[in-house]
């Protein structure tokens, strides 16, 4: 009996078009999922990471070899991709190049008003939040124990209306209000907190968690302007001098009259499972679990959103690089719910999906992280508005790769309006799903 099972490949022969296997579990690797066509060089580039010597694949749902011209010209388009500065916008995704364009669709459909006000009222929390949060920052340095005491029924009202939720959605908003300081606590401190929901955190240590995530950058108040936020450049003095906000956080949060638990966070926040971290260099198993969650969620949001914005990654980037190189800093079980939280593809990922339009990923139900809601470019829209789309009630739709904005044709660009800092906020996932047909 001929033996039926797949053929395989060596890694290092791998080529956008073949349908590949991968026989690693699903938290093992960053794809949606464990059999696909390769799409993209980005893609094998990230397959190569996972130290898979040979992989399974199939011949029957496999592109064709490509001709010799035909395979210079694919070359050539990989290395555009890796300069996405001077790619041209990607092409249609294959075989859905002879698809008419998608029909005009009604912008104002009750799903989608539900849709509209359920964003609207996010951001006006977060706007909310971050103002509070703003507020606390201004106040701590003339009366440290009334900041402590304010934060500490933010961080109740936060943990309330989060444990309200049977299921909790993560949602991106539109840049919200305060500066780069606050904006960062406050991201930090939503995801931290929605990732401690997630790991079976109760309501005590996810208050700890929240405070901690507030103030683990308070120290920075001590230092010099030039060296608060961290950079590659840094000489060695710089460096230790930086690391040194550590300490000074600790010693604002016993002002601020904080609980030990959240000054054990803050202690801890840039100490690595590896060992790699500061101030002490702590292994996985000396760090507390709300530490190994602040530093996995500040080096996310500190990829999204760095001083420099001209480095800034796209959510998925963030994600793919924290996975492929950076995994072993972070203690696997909570990289792992970090993963399962987020997606593959995070809230502020630009994305092509399996029909060649573009779109943008707005929510996340952590229950179902790889069937995301989406703004959807249109161009048929006459108010030149994005259309939603949830694709929990598409089943033979799926997101077939990310793309970075600037790879996005102009009007989608214009539509789609992605934006440069990337804000999260939480609702509750109460899933009004479109009926069969309807879109926003």
């Amino acid at each position: 009996m001929p033996d039926s099972s797949p053929p395989t490949i060596a890694a290092s022969e791998l080529r956008v078009g073949l349908y590949v296997h991968l026989d690693v579990s699903w938290m093992d690797h960053p794809f949606a999922s464990s059999s696909f066509k390769i799409s993209t060089q980005q893609q094998i580039d990230t397959i190569r990471s996972l130290g898979l010597q040979r992989l399974r694949y199939s011949p029957e749902r496999s592109d064709p070899a490509p001709s010799a011209e035909t395979a210079a010209a694919a070359t050539a388009c990989a290395r555009a991709t890796a300069h996405p500065d001077t790619a041209a916008a990607p092409a249609p995704v294959a075989g859905t190049d002879a698809l008419p364009p998608p029909a005009a669709t009604p912008s104002a459909t009750p799903w989608a008003q539900t849709q509209r006000h359920a964003q609207l009222q996010c951001e006006r929390q977060y706007t909310e939040s971050s103002r509070a949060v703003k507020a606390l920052f201004e106040q701590v340095q003339a009366a440290p124990q009334q900041a402590g005491l304010a934060s500490t029924e933010l961080v109740q009202g936060i943990v309330s209306q989060l444990n309200q939720n049977a299921e909790s959605a993560l949602r991106l908003l539109a840049d919200g209000a305060g500066d780069r300081s606050s904006q960062h606590a406050l991201n930090v401190a939503v995801l931290s907190v929605l990732l401690g929901q997630a790991m079976g955190h109760g309501a005590e240590d996810l208050k700890a968690l929240t405070l901690a995530a507030l103030w683990h950058d308070v120290g920075k108040l001590e230092l010099p302007q030039r060296v608060r936020l961290r950079d590659d450049t840094f000489s060695p003095s710089h460096q230790k001098l930086y690391q040194e906000h550590v300490m000074h956080s600790v010693l604002w949060g016993k002002r601020l009259g904080l609980p030990g638990p959240a000054l054990l966070g803050i202690e801890q926040h840039h100490e690595l499972a590896d060992g790699s971290g500061f101030p002490l260099g702590l292994v996985a198993e000396k760090i507390t679990p709300i530490a190994h969650i602040l530093a996995l969620v500040n080096r996310y949001e500190g990829l999204c959103n760095p001083s420099n914005p001209i480095k800034a990654l796209t959510p998925h980037e963030a994600l793919a690089q924290i996975f492929a190189t950076l995994k072993a800093r972070f203690e696997a079980r909570t990289l792992n719910a970090f993963i399962r939280m987020m997606g593959i593809y995070p809230p502020g990922s630009v994305v092509q999906l399996s029909d060649g339009r573009y779109a943008l990923v707005m929510t996340v139900n952590a229950a179902r992280p790889l069937k995301p809601k989406l703004r959807v470019y249109d161009p048929h829209s006459v108010a030149d508005e994005a259309a939603w789309l949830d694709l929990q009630t598409e089943p033979h739709l799926n997101i077939q790769r990310s793309l970075r904005p600037d790879q996005l044709p102009r009007p989608a660009l214009n539509q789609l309006s992605p934006r440069p800092r990337v804000c999260y906020y939480f609702e509750r996932a109460v899933d009004l799903h479109p009926p069969d047909g309807a879109r926003a």
